[in-house]
């Protein structure tokens, strides 16, 4: 059963699990469980995504519950009125604080068209980032004796494809266990270290409107399983709102 975190006669949202793909996509065509159908069976019911997550990040994912709804939300994403707060654990210390302004070229759908009007040139993108809290681990990696890592929480200002991923290495902080844009090397001690075999992305809270009563609504995806275990590991819970880690964590196992 998928967390339900809301839902109405008209949206329903869920915790999005970690590994998990939103949509049927033809780069995964032998997998089998998908997130619109899980949620169509275990309502029994069509629902129609608003947005997606990578496969690899978990947190808020939204759904409408009819055509009507679905394009009024799918708007609010196009149109960058959604407020979209993400958590990650990256290698090293970044600033306290900052912008990354950094256009980046479109990587495209399996499946998406290319017609003549389409173009690869890169487009405007801007992620803001604040560092919630560092630690170092008495752990070689690479030409250093010690790791560095910091958990940072990201407010992408645009929605290219897999942004904030691809910002974060840009500015040599890739995120742990990204296994496309991150270091190997790190990916693998956190996984000797916590057991953890997640990326370590996720979007805890989304502000948008409703589609159909015009309130608005603020949605929380509190840090669970390996991500959680991480975050209390390296003693981060009190750089967080109680909102984003919650007594989700005391249930896993």
């Amino acid at each position: 059963m998928l967390p339900i975190l809301y839902q109405d006669d008209h949206v329903v949202v869920i915790h999005k699990p970690a590994g998990l793909l939103v949509h049927r996509s033809e780069l995964d065509r032998h997998e089998t469980r998908f997130a619109v159908q899980l949620l169509r069976d275990q309502l029994g019911r069509h629902v129609h995504p608003a947005h997606r997550l990578d496969r690899g990040t978990s947190g808020v994912l939204v759904f409408a519950l009819d055509k009507d709804g679905a394009r009024h939300l799918g708007g609010q994403f196009e149109r960058q009125e959604v407020s979209k707060t993400y958590l990650a654990v990256v290698r090293g210390h970044p600033a306290e604080q900052g912008r990354i302004d950094h256009a980046l070229t479109r990587r495209r759908d399996d499946a998406e068209w290319v017609g003549s009007r389409s173009t690869d040139e890169a487009q405007d993108a801007i992620t803001d980032f604040r560092r919630l809290a560092t630690c170092e681990l008495p752990h070689a990696v690479d030409r250093y004796p010690t790791s560095r890592y910091a958990l940072v929480e990201l407010t992408p200002r645009t929605g290219r494809r897999h942004q904030i991923r691809r910002h974060l290495k840009h500015i040599a902080h890739p995120i742990i266990g990204d296994a496309t844009f991150g270091k190997g090397r790190h990916n693998r001690l956190f996984q000797e270290l916590f057991g953890c075999q997640r990326m370590l992305l996720a979007c805890a809270r989304m502000q948008l409107v409703h589609p159909v009563n015009g309130q608005p609504l603020d949605l929380f995806a509190p840090l669970d399983g390996d991500f959680a275990r991480v975050v209390d590991a390296l003693g981060w819970q009190a750089a967080l709102p109680s909102a984003f880690f919650t007594s989700l964590y005391a249930g896993a196992t």
